[in-house]
């Protein structure tokens, strides 16, 4: 069956906060600062210390923005900031190595950075991309119907790394290269917007932990057999949301019912945001689902190409998990989940 590549009318591209000229070069020169010198590497813990301390000298109205989306992301649960650096005639074609990561320090990743230690600290996880903290998000050719990053199909709307115990709280992700077709775009759903259309009966079962989520495929199958959980947890009228719409499977009959309720709802309250060079999208993983519209891929070079970064609000919470007190989470154990 062909793939369906019809424009999503749902398109919302309105950005909450538009960085004048000025803005922009105040953070190309502070991002700069971290790309100085041979010992830039990313993943380096005295780099991102590093990063940390430079996050001050961004932009003001940069900073609140990202403050103030962490302390509530409001309805949607999703932020757009336009006008970023990502020295575009420098980029070189678009990698279409499947893994591919970024981990010498430049300017678009050093801002994704430097966001990221605004919002928490910057976090990965070992099996994916060999937990790097800068991952390259691009089609990969052979990977077209990947229900990943690598493709380039419809990608359902699914917490990042529900089945995992410490999921990321946020999600990043900068446009350093838009998709030339105009189809690709950023899917979100919150469920703050879904959870006033959910009748009782479904919200109840959504409560109840009949429900379980295996890891994504990037993890390669790694991570141990979840345990059974609740799709929404914590203050009934302002629930955390936990959901994969690809690897949470229901364990009754009426948590089959509300999981396609909830999948029916988060069609209609989508919306899609087809990212612009220096457009960084922020999703707040604990209440929102993204996915990806379907494209079709050129592998020529000039492909859509993110970049993205995982933030923990709490990086303490995870301690167990990470080797010498750093940035990298190792596989949950079965029982974690």
């Amino acid at each position: 069956m062909p793939v369906s590549l019809t424009v999503d009318t749902t398109d919302i591209t309105t950005p909450d906060l538009v960085l004048t000229g000025a803005e922009t070069s105040a953070t190309e020169r502070v991002a700069a600062l971290l790309c100085a010198g041979p010992q830039a590497r990313i993943d380096e813990p005295a780099w991102v210390a590093s990063a940390r301390d430079h996050w001050e000298e961004l932009p003001a109205r940069l900073r609140r923005t990202l403050r103030s989306f962490r302390r509530d992301p409001g309805p949607g649960g999703a932020l757009l900031v336009r006008g970023l650096p990502v020295a575009a005639p420098g980029l070189g074609a678009t990698p279409v190595t499947d893994g591919s990561v970024q981990r010498t320090a430049n300017v678009p990743a050093a801002v994704l950075m430097l966001a990221a230690c605004g919002l928490g600290d910057p976090a990965a996880f070992r099996p994916e991309k060999t937990g790097a903290l800068v991952q390259d998000v691009v089609p990969v050719p052979g990977r077209e119907d990947f229900q990943g990053n690598a493709g380039s199909v419809l990608l359902t709307f699914h917490n990042e790394n529900a089945f995992h115990p410490h999921r990321p709280d946020f999600v990043m992700l900068l446009c350093l290269r838009a998709d030339p077709g105009g189809l690709a775009g950023l899917r979100t759903s919150c469920v703050r917007e879904v959870l006033p259309l959910l009748d009782d009966v479904s919200r109840a079962a959504l409560h109840r932990p009949e429900f379980r989520t295996a890891p994504p495929p990037s993890f390669g199958g790694t991570g141990g057999l979840a345990e059974p959980h609740p799709v929404l947890t914590g203050a009934p009228d302002d629930p955390d949301l936990r959901v994969d719409m690809a690897a949470t499977k229901p364990l009754t009959e009426r948590a089959s019912a509300a999981l396609e309720e909830l999948r029916r709802l988060f069609e209609r309250t989508a919306r899609t945001a087809r990212l612009e060079p220096g457009d960084l999208a922020v999703v707040d993983n604990r209440i929102t689902v993204h996915g990806r519209t379907a494209f079709r891929p050129r592998f020529d070079g000039t492909d859509r190409w993110l970049q993205r970064t995982f933030v923990l609000a709490d990086l303490r919470r995870s301690r167990t998990h990470r080797a010498g007190d750093g940035h990298v989470l190792a596989d949950p154990a079965p029982h974690d989940a």
